[in-house]
């Protein structure tokens, strides 16, 4: 038996995958921010699991970016080379708007006072400048264990070369106080670029000792309840790791949760061969928006946390995820000029929506969507959870349509429409802004709001094509099922392909792949259940910045570099919209990554019957306004009860156990033969 859990802002989602049976099963709880672990095991125990039945638990969660925006990391100090204490500080200088008076700079998680320096130097090509001043590295150790620090980063320049000194500082200061979570750069990032090697290190310190907490407590809770398999960590790379791994490199949990929405839609995408899509995630806190072209998502090998004009630059490899703060728990308020906002703060599960009944009194998309008709108070959770519409009423007649002077209906459509504008623009960050045209593209909407929300986000894009997935509420839960164990590994390298020997090329390549195959053998991952993915950062000489270009399996003989060339060229070419096939290229990273295969569920095909919906599915009917097209009846339909090839057209409601599906008017949905809701859009309906 399989399970997945995921931890999301307001729900913890549930996927049990019974192997012997293939059969699946899903369970949602209310997440518990203020212990994680419990939330776990109450999720489990919900979905009638039996720990000593599990084979493998694997597990998304948010706790590393929850503690990273909200400050809530460990006391931490940073050690580094000498001459370079201001690196993390100074950063890059950007400034995305240079005459912007409100612009403000990354706040970093360590302090300058708490920035220690040590004597030595190594170059760029791995040569030591300035010993390694081990009587000064023991002060520092001895300074930072009275002041009382939790964590330390270490950063030496060209570590990433030459670790050598980043492992005696790291040996020393557990020397002198074993109970420290130190982090050290080289083992995150082998590439160049000191400050984003310094910011990386520094908030995998900074999260380390709650991260490891909480996931030794788990392990600990887990065992207690006779759980005897495999702990899986979802990472932002859309793969697995141990959790030992997991708690030594905490950063790369990042994004493990949008993640395993990612890997379901590839999965879905191989399934339907669709050749593009963009997975749409919107949960209780935040929506989410990821391409995939050709059965792959876009990775990026860089990550802001909150955003790039002001974040923190995080270099992991990381799914190329645009998130917005607009959920189903994102609260709507008014500025001071009577502007209307929705998010990013969220009302969460705690005291989460007006309408959950819990003590909330602030006015979220949740609460429109109940008030337009969109969501049944009775029916919501399956029936588990009632919704309290006066609760819902009496908070957004207080905070926007009394202040605005509009009727119940009119805020709650206003809430919705700049909900969709923000969520839209998600789409557009990961498209339009990519060079490339949403319409191309097949929206997959997943998550509990994502079923509900889009419709009115395609439209503003004019994508024509929604696919729902089965059980969309658990999806990110169910991709999880889907992922692979993935270890990503990188080495800067910085040769002219011309100059480069091609057989040095494949002996640094194969040099990541044992690397990688070892670390893989070690987790227990038959030796034929192996691949290997090779990629390389290139750009023309003279340029600053380079693109991933994906590398042929061997490139030892020397006529690989002719196809070096030409992939570089297309990849460029892709990127920016041009190429310069007669100019030198430059090599400056390898990248491998080693993915050990897994056995996946698939998804079951469900029963067929004919383009009318059986009775059966038919749950009445109910006054739902939508908008533009205004209030009107609308029949409401039982997913749970639909056969492939039923054919709904608009205005309708289409309600399951974790979320709702609207069906606007003028739009029609055909239930495929896995039981996914294919929604065509107006004239292509």
């Amino acid at each position: 038996m399989r399970v997945a859990v995921d931890i999301g802002g307001t729900f913890t989602d549930v996927v049990v995958f019974d192997e012997a049976r293939s059969d699946l099963s899903l369970a949602k709880t209310l997440s518990t921010p203020a212990e994680l672990a419990r939330g776990v095991l109450e999720g489990l125990t919900k979905a009638a699991v039996r720990f000593d039945e599990m084979t493998t638990l694997i597990h998304g969660s948010t706790v590393v970016v929850n503690a990273v925006i909200e400050r809530q990391g460990a006391k931490t100090a940073l050690v580094t080379t000498k001459g370079f204490r201001d690196v993390y500080e100074i950063g890059r200088i950007n400034r995305p708007e240079s005459f912007n008076p409100r612009f403000r700079k990354h706040r970093p998680l360590v302090a300058r006072e708490d920035i220690f320096e040590v004597t030595e130097r190594m170059l760029a090509d791995g040569s030591v400048r300035t010993p390694f001043d081990e009587m000064e590295a023991r002060e520092v150790a001895r300074i930072i264990k009275d002041e009382g620090f939790a964590a330390v980063a270490v950063l030496f320049l060209h570590s990433y070369r030459a670790p050598e000194h980043e492992i005696r500082m790291r040996d020393i200061l557990l020397d002198t106080e074993p109970n420290l979570f130190v982090s050290v750069s080289h083992e995150l990032s082998r590439e160049y670029r000191e400050y984003e090697r310094t910011s990386t290190v520094a908030a995998n310190a900074y999260v380390g000792p709650k991260v490891s907490q909480y996931l030794g407590d788990l392990e600990r809770r887990l065992k207690q309840n006779k759980f005897a398999g495999n702990l899986m960590i979802m990472q932002s790379n859309g793969g697995l790791s141990d959790v030992e791994m997991a708690r030594r490199q905490c950063i790369q949990m990042m994004e493990s949760g949008p993640a395993g929405g990612v890997v379901g839609t590839m999965a879905l995408c191989e399934t339907l061969d669709l050749a593009a899509a963009i997975a749409f995630d919107m949960g209780g806190t935040t929506a989410k928006a990821c391409v995939i072209r050709r059965g792959e998502p876009s990775l990026s090998p860089d990550y802001f946390i909150g955003g790039y004009n002001e974040g923190l630059a995080i270099r992991i490899p990381v799914l190329d995820i645009v998130e917005v703060g607009t959920g189903g728990g994102s609260i709507a308020f008014l500025d001071e000029g009577g502007g209307l906002h929705v998010g990013p703060k969220s009302a969460g599960a705690e005291p989460g929506p007006a309408s959950y009944g819990r003590g909330g009194k602030e006015p979220t998309v949740t609460d429109a969507n109940v008030i337009l008709g969109r969501l049944s108070p009775e029916n919501f959770l399956g029936g588990e959870m009632r919704l309290d519409r006066g609760a819902a009423e009496a908070a957004l007649n207080e905070k926007l349509a009394q202040p605005l002077n509009v009727t119940l209906e009119r805020a709650a459509a206003g809430m919705l429409q700049v909900a969709t504008s923000a969520m839209a623009n998600a789409v557009r960050h990961v498209t339009l802004e990519r060079g490339l045209d949403p319409r191309d593209f097949t929206l997959v909407a997943y998550g509990g709001g994502g079923p509900l929300h889009s419709a009115s986000v395609a439209k503003e894009l004019s994508i024509s094509k929604i696919i729902i997935p089965q059980a969309p509420g658990h999806f990110s839960a169910l991709g999880m099922l889907m992922a692979d164990l993935r270890r990503d590994y990188v080495q800067t390298l910085f040769e002219r392909l011309d100059d480069l020997a091609m057989s040095e090329l494949e002996g640094q390549f194969k040099a990541l792949e044992d690397e990688g195959r070892k670390a893989l053998l070690d987790s227990g991952i038959a030796l034929d259940r192996i691949a290997f993915e090779r990629a390389a950062d290139m750009r023309y000489v003279g340029q600053e910045h380079a693109v991933a270009v994906g590398m042929p399996a061997a490139v030892g003989d020397e006529s690989a570099r002719a196809e070096v060339k030409r992939r570089f060229d297309e990849a460029h070419d892709l990127r920016y919209s041009h190429s310069a096939p007669e100019e030198s290229a430059d090599i400056v990273s390898l990248r491998v990554s080693a993915i050990g295969r897994l056995n996946k569920p698939v998804f079951p095909q469900i029963a067929k019957g004919e383009a009318a919906p059986p009775a059966a599915a038919r749950r009445g009917e109910r006054t739902v306004n939508f908008d533009a097209a205004g209030a009107m009846a609308a029949p409401v339909f039982d997913r749970d009860q639909l056969l492939q090839g039923n054919v709904i057209h608009g205005p309708a409601i289409i309600e399951e156990v974790a979320s709702t599906t609207v069906v606007e008017p003028g739009d029609l949905v055909t239930v495929n033969e896995y039981g996914h809701l294919v929604m065509q859009l107006g004239d292509s309906a």
